[in-house]
């Protein structure tokens, strides 16, 4: 495929905007599902906060059962047939909940169900996605394109939850959840438009020899290693705010659902300003470094967050969700654009699956240890430790080769994979 051009009428132009469109399309409902879930489970079911943080891990726990073998699996089936599949079991699966919310038979079993189904949906698509990105976009551009499709995500995440916010007071959480069912027909009906991409030559060897060569690839990274293990730790922080935040709001602040809607979007917020300024930042001072500031900005901001106890001090929360996510996202696209680059293409697929099999497999780990903190303790102290622990995550780059390098992409001698 040729390169991808902004304004220009080449197939391979229409085609990225198609793929954009889908990945948008998706992106609100699931959004808008960021609040409605767990002001269902809160608010409509009224489950323990162990409860909440379990569906929260649910939702994640894809990346821990699938996420090592998603990239051997993404190479072995075309990747618009395999996501348009994935869009339609995850229609299936969240247009399950407001059905029986309307029949009043909506039960904690089947969010919990629903949940899985979509999360274990989500890592294909989410692998098949990343891998498709390289093929219609040249390497000088990744930075750039990678900050736009981030920054498209941090629109809807901004407004996805304010949406949500407002339909839960007017339709009831679960009813809101028909836009995210609905988001996701969209999606699969736009990709339909493209042409059939593999991720690359099939490899002929046995699936565990492949997992394994991707796996000794990026330990053996200088520069992706650390990064990944700066992923997981800010995961694992994300994965404990997911469990507590929409709680901690609701219980310890006293905010409306409308309320929580508008602070929780602030992610999106700070995602978007985040991914607004990332190539900027790095041709000025380096992605190794813009990396590094990013990281260390965002976990001091998070610490914020545990002042707001009312609606008269929510600007503190605002302040630390936000700030954490724009560093969260800054150093995503730079981290995402270097293993796009720097991987080898046949490998790129397993490569991609290893780094979100570790990093964001700590995302439900995170969610359940922050609901046991929660069960046995308090909610203001649970949320107190999850944040103090996002300056882990720049600690891990200070004490790595990252922090002695202006560029992560600087020449080095890779390892051989296998």
């Amino acid at each position: 495929m040729g390169t991808v051009v902004i304004g220009d009428d080449t197939a391979s132009s229409r085609y990225f905007w198609r793929f954009w469109t889908a990945n948008t399309a998706s992106g609100v409902g699931s959004a808008v599902t960021l609040i409605a879930v767990p002001l269902v489970a809160v608010s409509t079911l009224h489950v323990s906060t162990l409860q909440v943080s379990l569906l929260a891990a649910a939702g994640q726990v894809g990346w821990l059962v699938l996420g090592l073998p998603a990239g051997v699996i993404v190479q072995r089936f075309p990747l618009r047939g395999l996501r348009i599949t994935m869009d339609l079991l995850r229609m299936a699966a969240v247009g399950s909940i407001p059905l029986a919310w309307a029949l009043s038979a909506l039960t904690y079993g089947q969010l919990l169900v629903a949940t899985l189904i979509t999360s274990f949906a989500n890592v294909l698509s989410d692998i098949g996605s990343s891998t498709f990105l390289p093929k219609i976009v040249d390497k000088a551009e990744l930075n750039s394109r990678n900050s736009f499709m981030s920054g498209t995500v941090a629109v809807t995440q901004t407004g996805g939850p304010s949406l949500g916010g407002a339909l839960v007071q007017l339709v009831g959480p679960a009813g809101a959840m028909v836009i995210d069912a609905a988001s996701y027909l969209i999606s699969a009906m736009t990709l339909r438009g493209l042409p059939e991409y593999r991720a690359g030559s099939a490899p002929r060897s046995r699936a565990l020899q492949q997992i394994r060569e991707g796996w000794t690839f990026v330990v053996g990274h200088p520069v992706m290693f650390p990064c990944m293990l700066w992923a997981t730790a800010t995961n694992f922080v994300n994965g404990a705010l997911a469990a507590l935040v929409p709680t901690y709001l609701v219980r310890v602040a006293e905010m409306s659902p409308l309320m929580v809607g508008v602070l929780i979007a602030l992610d999106g917020v700070g995602s978007f300003a985040g991914a607004a300024v990332a190539t900027k930042l790095a041709a000025k001072v380096g992605t190794a470094r813009a990396l590094l500031c990013a990281s260390v900005g965002g976990a001091v901001l998070a610490l914020a967050m545990p002042l707001t106890t009312q609606p008269g001090n929510a600007w503190f929360f605002g302040l630390g969700y936000g700030g954490f996510a724009a560093g969260t996202v800054i150093g995503s696209i730079l981290t995402r654009t270097h293993r796009q680059i720097d991987s080898p293409p046949d490998l790129l697929a397993r490569v991609m699956a290893t780094v979100r099999f570790v990093s964001w497999g700590a995302l439900p780990l995170g969610a359940v240890l922050a609901g046991l903190l929660a069960e046995f303790g308090s909610l203001r102290w649970s949320l107190s430790a999850a944040c103090a622990l996002a300056l882990v995550a720049p600690a891990i780059l200070m004490l790595s080769p990252v922090a002695r390098r202006r560029e992560l992409g600087d020449t080095v001698q890779l390892p051989k994979a296998g």
